[in-house]
């Protein structure tokens, strides 16, 4: 399969093949899934805010109900977000939904969700658009680390594609906030929906990893229509709890074919994005509850290495060449890794240097060729975000509302901490030269004096 047109548009905010705009506001900011253009973790921006605080830099900050740690997405000047609105359950709803379900303990329950796609002005930050998608009365208990509304959307152009796992997935029109169409594919996610949707040319793929059924499927993004689906791969474990998952697709070309490479428990599949067929898999081990996504090492002219991490239990940094057809478990491993693993927070690259926060703040720079440590340092906190990569620095987003920046390189430089008064548990976002951060009731854009002089 050739690379479609869409997914050409990535690659070249990727790889440096559309030039830069001169710094000042504009209306072609684009960051339109998790993680960016290519779900990398990647800026493309000249600068960004690197000295910045609630008492300087920030441009604007907006008031988000609910709650939800799905990042921002942004096109055509205005930033999209989910979020989820719950209620207060009774003591006897959450008897009820306890009683049969696995470690209540550390469940949370709630009386009632409604979910919402909230639409936000780039330059201002007013609420242009708020919008209740459904409203559940019963909905299932999750982790108190998560929330309903953790998936990030994806934008296409003129529409608009919320998921909430189980819960549902709506299409909206961009510019109007108008819903075009909505379908559910149910499963039981155990601890609360976790991965996001990616669209490749007239696909939007998602992902349903639960404790009862493991399976990708695609939707027609016009009609929301069931376009196919594939069973993930027979696994050992036979408690549901070790054969969930929660990752975002990958999108990569290798040799000029279209890749979506997808972690999950005990398992890495390739799929071909038109029919959902394998095109290689990889037993990486028991590892279960993946919800990083994968990164690439490679280019559309150089194969590189598939990078990820293989979850709970006994996590690892796992390297695959993804060149191979079928099971190449035995072939095409290229090395592994376990020390400062996260379990939670993505990878990033960059070159041959690949950066790792792990859940307890240990900060890591591996090579690339051979997973050798070229340093290792613990930053404050405990993360669940991802690492974004922008303009030589790398960003660190704890939960306890520190934003660690280190300087990217070979050596570690810490270059500022910054103090926020809300937790942060959602991935970063660019927005041309400024910095989008969602915490856990705001919506903040930080801008440096230089790109501010430009507006």
């Amino acid at each position: 399969m050739k690379l479609p047109h869409s997914l050409m548009l990535v690659f070249a905010f990727v790889f440096g093949t559309v030039p830069c705009v001169a710094a000042g506001e504009r209306n072609d900011a684009f960051w339109p899934q998790f993680r960016g253009p290519a779900g990398q973790g990647i800026g493309n921006a000249e600068s960004i805010p690197i000295d910045f605080g609630l008492d300087h830099g920030l441009k604007w900050r907006t008031a988000i109900k609910g709650k939800g740690w799905s990042s921002p997405v942004i096109a055509d000047g205005r930033i999209w977000i989910t979020t989820s609105v719950t209620t207060e359950a009774t003591p006897e709803e959450r008897a009820a939904r306890l009683a049969n379900v696995q470690e209540p303990q550390s469940k949370e329950v709630a009386g009632s969700i409604e979910l919402s796609a909230i639409c936000v002005d780039l330059a201002t930050g007013e609420i242009l658009h708020d919008i209740s998608l459904a409203k559940f009365d019963d909905p299932d208990p999750i982790h108190p680390l998560n929330s309903y509304s953790s998936p990030t959307p994806v934008i296409d152009g003129q529409r608009l594609f919320c998921h909430f796992g189980s819960y549902g997935t709506w299409c909206l029109d961009a510019n109007t906030g108008g819903i075009l169409w909505t379908r559910r594919l149910v499963i039981d996610h155990s601890v609360g929906p976790g991965g996001s949707p990616a669209i490749v040319g007239d696909h939007l793929i998602i992902v349903c990893d639960g404790i009862d059924a493991q399976f990708i499927a695609s939707l027609n993004p016009t009609t929301g229509e069931e376009q196919w689906r594939t069973s993930r791969p027979p696994m050992r474990a036979t408690n549901g709890e070790f054969q969930k998952a929660y990752s975002t697709p990958m999108l990569i070309e290798v040799k000029g074919e279209t890749q979506v490479v997808i972690p999950g428990a005990q398992w890495i599949v390739a799929y071909e994005p038109t029919t959902g067929k394998e095109i290689w898999r990889v037993d990486h081990g028991n590892g279960f509850s993946i919800s990083s996504t994968a990164i690439y090492t490679g280019t559309p002219d150089r194969v590189g290495l598939v990078v990820f991490t293989t979850g709970f239990g006994q996590s690892e940094v796992v390297a695959i060449r993804p060149d191979g057809m079928g099971d190449v478990t035995l072939s095409h491993i290229a090395w592994r890794t376990d020390r400062g693993v996260p379990a939670k927070p993505s990878l990033v690259a960059s070159g041959k240097l690949l950066y790792m926060i792990d859940d307890n703040g240990v900060f890591t720079c591996l090579n690339s060729d051979d997973a050798s440590v070229v340093f290792r340092k613990r930053v404050q906190g405990n993360f669940s975000a991802s690492p974004l990569l922008v303009a030589g620095y790398i960003f660190l987003c704890n939960q306890e509302g520190v934003i660690t920046i280190v300087k990217q390189g070979l050596e570690f430089e810490e270059i500022a901490t910054i103090q926020l008064d809300e937790k942060l548990m959602a991935s970063p976002a660019v927005a041309n030269n400024d910095l989008l951060i969602r915490s856990e009731h705001s919506l903040m854009r930080f801008t440096s004096e230089k790109s501010e002089a430009g507006e």
